[in-house]
């Protein structure tokens, strides 16, 4: 013997199932929006942190190093150029800068590392140049002068000092397409900016991927 459901029912329902669906989309669209500021901000506590486990979490460290890199390089190519007819002492001083690439990079594909470049912070191509030291609290803060025990040391505590901002920087973070989500860094109007790339990896997650040292965003590969 079968047992008929009324129409009124069977309506119901169906418009129970459809609320439920369009709630549960509108949910999921929300948090895949808010997905990258979550992970910027659980990365930028973990860095300051020096939550190594977690920052590896949020930073993808090989396509890191290749973009820091390709940055770098190109920011000594620029200086070179600019100073090509002005004081020669300069040129060979971006010189040795391109030599120190890799340490550079080293030194930069590392939580010291990643603190810094999301505390305003990043690399500028200086010979010894070494992310700051973390602060009692956590935070990047450059060494002391006169701390150092070697030339190479004392270049790094100077670059650590030059580098130091005096203010936090101005912050804009915004989404760049569906996979890559930009964060930009500039202390002041008419100062350099650069940027710290997010891409998607998966459907929630973000990892730092790369970074543009040249005042806009690096193009995805």
């Amino acid at each position: 013997m079968s047992v008929s459901v009324p129409a009124r029912n069977r309506r119901s329902f169906r418009a129970f199932l459809i609320t439920i669906i369009v709630i549960v989309g509108v949910a999921a669209l929300g948090y895949g929006y808010a997905s990258a500021y979550v992970a910027l901000d659980r990365l930028k506590r973990a860095a300051d942190a020096r939550d190594a486990e977690t920052v590896n979490e949020y930073v993808d460290f090989p396509a890191l190093r290749e973009s820091l890199k390709q940055q770098v390089t190109g920011l000594l190519a620029r200086r070179l150029d600019a100073q090509h007819n002005g004081n020669p002492l300069a040129a060979i001083g971006a010189m040795i800068g391109v030599a120190l690439i890799g340490p550079l990079v080293d030194a930069y594909a590392t939580p010291d590392g990643v603190a810094a470049l999301l505390n305003g912070m990043p690399p500028r191509g200086e010979p010894g140049e070494r992310p700051p030291e973390p602060a009692a609290g956590g935070t990047a803060e450059a060494p002391p002068a006169g701390t150092a025990t070697a030339p190479a040391a004392a270049a790094g505590s100077a670059a650590s000092a030059r580098q130091t901002p005096p203010q936090p920087p101005q912050t804009t973070a915004a989404y760049r397409g569906i996979n890559e989500f930009v964060v930009t860094y500039q202390h002041g109007v008419g100062d350099t900016r650069y940027s710290a790339i997010l891409r998607r990896d998966g459907l929630f997650s973000w990892k730092l991927s790369a970074v543009d040292l040249n005042g806009g965003t690096a193009s995805e590969p």
